[in-house]
């Protein structure tokens, strides 16, 4: 019977909406892991559930299987629970994964189930805002992104009604539930200097962590004719102040608000990537030898 270091101790929990996108992935998913460390599986049915069992996870390694709000979720949880600090996330994703990847996470399921097992801990700077939400990605304001669609509940042990449902699924929609004005009027403070006030007219405001504890802010002007030079800060301290704004945060949108701030908080938070390759070797190629089939 193998025997797996403290290291190897893994608490996989595996969300719903995986479960319902792509079950065979997530079964590709669930066998790697399993043959590399001492897995115990987790299927939640819900967020109440997948709160519990992150929050039970004890001294095993937390690994969700899912799609970019699955990742969120849990970073949340961590945050509000002040564990984030101390536990290291592992992510195989599952669905939508666009802020996964965007972090460096594999796109490929067997890949990223092996930088699970094989990569290193990397911390990442968080936003966090006066509400306790946070951002992982880039917060844009106003939310003029797609919407993902909402996973079709699918009949698992009937193949074909599996691809019928995918088929007649409705494509991602735009976000037509949540309108933008032609003219958004924001006051912009990063420290507390202004980058833009309500007199000045903005097309977009986007913000991005980034990992030496400073926020990049770029404010797009709005323009009328040539293309207005986006106006370019960062700092550690976010504040848009308008008109019942809303804004996205990663894979979701909130609002509307009349002030929001968001602050940087640095190295806040550890995801598992592959590990950088030496010198010596070829990108893409790990720098220790990947772990024997068990």
């Amino acid at each position: 019977m193998a025997t797996f270091a403290t290291s190897d101790q893994l608490l996989v929990i595996i969300d719903p909406s995986a479960r319902q996108a792509d079950g065979e992935s997530v079964r590709i998913a669930k066998d790697v892991l399993s043959a590399g460390a001492a897995a115990k599986v987790c299927l939640p049915d819900g967020p109440e559930e997948f709160a519990r069992a992150l929050g039970r996870r004890g001294s095993r390694r937390p690994v969700v299987i899912g799609d970019d709000r699955a990742l969120v979720r849990a970073v949340t949880l961590l945050h509000r629970q002040r564990e984030l600090a101390g536990c290291a996330l592992s992510v195989v994703p599952v669905g939508n994964a666009a802020l996964a990847e965007s972090l460096g996470v594999p796109g490929g399921t067997v890949a990223a189930a092996r930088a699970v097992l094989d990569g290193a801990e990397r911390r990442l700077d968080l936003l966090v805002d006066d509400s306790d939400g946070v951002v992982l990605g880039t917060l844009g304001i106003p939310p003029t992104r797609p919407v993902p669609a909402e996973p079709v509940p699918l009949a698992p042990e009937r193949p074909w009604y599996r691809s019928l449902a995918r088929t007649l699924a409705p494509r991602p929609a735009r976000l037509s539930a949540v309108p933008s004005p032609r003219v958004t009027r924001l006051r912009v403070e990063v420290d507390g200097e202004t980058v833009v006030d309500l007199d000045q007219p903005v097309e977009a405001v986007a913000v991005t962590p980034g990992r030496t504890g400073t926020a990049s802010v770029e404010v797009r002007p709005l323009s009328v004719g040539a293309e207005a030079t986006p106006l370019l800060a960062s700092g550690h301290t976010v504040t848009v102040t308008g008109a019942d704004f809303r804004y996205r945060a990663d894979a979701a949108v909130s609002g509307p608000v009349r002030r929001r701030t968001w602050r940087v908080l640095e190295g806040a938070w550890a995801l598992t990537l592959p590990r950088t390759p030496s010198p010596g070797t070829s990108a893409g190629v790990p720098s220790s030898p990947p772990r024997p089939a068990r």
